[in-house]
C-alpha cells in the first residue's frame, strides 16, 4: 500500500524550458530530505517554448512528476485551477515556475501550516522585480483590503501551502474568471505567513506583462465585490453636484460681468471631466455584465490537451 502524499506542488508553466530541470530536481530533493511523499503538478499554459517537450521529458524520470498541457493559453490563475483539481496531497503548495520561489522554503511552509492554519503565505521582505511590480502588488494588496477585508499584515503571496480542504472548496468555483487568492479570502479567514527571501529568476525573463498585472487586479476587483459600482454611482453624484456649483457660479458671475466672453475653457473642461466619469461609470457596469454575459454562456476555465501518464 503507497504511503499517503503528504504535499501536491501546483506549478503553472509557460516559457520555462530553461527553468523546469533545476526546479524540478530541487523540489524532489527537498521532499527527500523532508522523507516526505509528494506530486508535482506542472501545468504548461500553451507555452510558446518547449516547455511541454522538457515536461515530458522531465515525467519520465521523475515518477512524481505529472505534467499537464492545456489547449490554449487560458491564465495563470485558471491553469492554476486545472493542477488544484488533480491534486491529491494532504496540502497543496503553489508557486511559480521561475525559482524566485525557492524550494528550500517548502520544510517551513509545512511546519506552519501543521499549527491548525488553513492556509500560510511565503512573505518577501525584499522582493527582486521591477519598480511597476511593487508597486503593483502594493496596490492590489490595498485593494483587497476594501474588497476581500484582507488584514493588512497579510501579503498576498504567490508562494503558499494551502490545506486540501480549502482547496476543494475553491475548485467548486466554476466561473471562467477565477483569482485564487480572492477564492481563498471567501471560504477562510485562518491565514498565517512566514518571511522568505525572493530569489533572483534562474534564467530568462518574466512574460507578466503590465497588461496581465491589470487584467489580474480586474478580477480582484469586479469578481468579488459591487464596491466598484458603488464608487462609479458616487462618481456620477459628484459630477452632478459639481455641475450644480458651477452652473450657480457660472450663472451669478455673468450677472456680475455682462460683458465678460464666454466661458470656452470652462465648457470644455466640464464636458470632459463629465464625460470622463461617465465612461468610467460605462466601463465599470459593462466588465460586470460582460462577466455575467460569460458566465451564462459557460465558459470554461480550461481545456486540458495532454497529460502524461502519473505514479500509482
Amino acid at each position: 500500500m503507497n504511503a499517503p502524499i503528504c504535499c501536491s506542488v501546483v506549478i503553472p508553466v509557460y516559457n520555462s524550458s530553461e527553468c523546469l530541470a533545476e526546479l524540478v530536481r530541487r523540489i524532489d530533493e527537498t521532499f527527500r530530505a523532508m522523507n516526505a511523499q509528494y506530486e508535482l503538478i506542472l501545468v504548461n499554459d500553451c507555452s510558446r517554448d518547449n516547455s511541454w517537450e522538457v515536461i515530458r521529458e522531465l515525467a519520465g524520470k521523475y515518477p512524481a512528476l505529472m505534467g499537464v498541457s492545456l489547449r490554449k493559453n487560458f491564465g495563470q490563475d485558471n491553469a492554476l485551477m486545472a493542477g488544484l483539481r488533480l491534486a491529491r496531497g494532504q496540502y497543496v503548495i503553489i508557486m511559480d515556475d521561475d525559482l524566485q520561489h525557492d524550494p528550500m522554503y517548502i520544510p517551513r511552509l509545512v511546519a506552519e501550516i501543521g499549527k491548525g492554519h488553513d492556509v500560510v503565505f511565503a512573505r518577501y521582505r525584499h522582493k527582486k522585480q521591477s519598480l511597476w511590480k511593487n508597486a503593483g502588488s502594493w496596490f492590489n494588496g490595498k485593494v483587497a483590503q476594501i474588497v476581500l477585508n484582507k488584514p493588512k499584515n497579510i501579503y498576498l503571496s504567490p508562494y503558499k501551502i494551502i490545506r486540501a480542504d480549502i482547496v476543494k472548496a475553491i475548485c467548486d468555483y466554476d466561473g471562467p474568471y477565477p483569482y485564487v487568492d480572492g477564492l481563498l479570502f471567501r471560504v477562510t479567514g485562518n491565514f498565517s505567513q512566514i518571511d522568505v527571501e525572493h530569489r533572483e529568476r534562474f534564467k530568462g525573463t518574466s512574460s507578466y506583462t503590465f497588461w496581465k498585472s491589470l487584467k489580474v487586479w480586474s478580477y480582484l476587483a469586479t469578481n468579488f465585490s459591487i464596491i466598484p459600482l458603488r464608487i462609479a454611482s458616487c462618481l456620477g453624484i459628484a459630477a452632478a453636484l459639481l455641475g450644480m456649483v458651477l452652473g450657480v457660479i457660472f450663472f451669478f458671475e455673468r450677472i456680475h460681468n455682462p460683458h465678460n466672453p464666454a466661458g470656452w475653457a470652462s465648457l470644455i473642461v466640464s464636458v470632459l471631466t463629465f464625460g470622463g466619469i461617465q465612461l468610467i461609470s460605462i466601463g465599470i457596469v459593462g466588465e460586470y455584465v460582460g462577466r455575467v454575459y460569460l458566465n451564462i454562456n459557460r465558459r470554461p476555465q480550461y481545456v486540458i490537451g495532454e497529460t502524461t501518464e502519473k505514479s500509482t
